[in-house]
Order: structure tokens, then sequence, then C-alpha cells
């Protein structure tokens, strides 16, 4: 079990009490997001789907790593890990 840190985005702060950075528990992303959502259950929704898939427009880094890349929410979390949750943006017309 590794103890990281989850920096949060400022359009998702409103479901973590205005908090930037959580700390959060577990072996994988996976578990860490489970751990997440215990403590903060409406994010959950921000961030996954019905079947507990990342959604397509959010974007997890462990670190530098973005978790399509590794083992997706398998990839494992070391001790003091940065995890990043980063929403996708969408931009103006022109």
């Amino acid at each position: 079990m590794s103890r990281a840190t989850v920096r949060i985005p400022a359009p998702l702060r409103t479901f973590t009490g205005g908090a930037a950075e959580v700390a959060a528990e577990g072996a994988t992303v996976g578990d860490i997001l489970r751990s997440l959502s215990e403590a903060h259950p409406e994010l959950k929704r921000q961030i996954l789907n019905d079947e507990d898939e990342v959604r397509d427009f959010v974007n997890i880094f462990v670190d530098d790593k973005n978790i399509r890349s590794l083992d997706a929410l398998a990839s494992p979390v070391v001790e003091g890990a940065i995890i990043h949750i980063v929403p996708a943006v969408a931009g103006g017309g022109s």
C-alpha cells in the first residue's frame, strides 16, 4: 500500500472542499481513485464512467506518465507518487 498525493485541477476542487491536493492510499491508480472516491464521492462521477473506467475526456498521470500508456487503472503507484487529474479543456470557436 502506497501513499500518494493527488493533484486536483481547479474545475474539480468543488468536489474536494476546495482542496488542490489530497492524500490517498493504494497499490494501483485504481486503488487510489477508489480511496479518493470514498473520501469525496461526487468526484468519482467526474473522473470515472459507469463501468469504472477513466472518462475519455480525463487524463490521469502518475508523476509524468499518462496511465493510458501504462497499465491504465492497474498502473502501480509507489510511495510518494504524485497523481495528476487533467480534464480536457475545450477551446472556443473562431
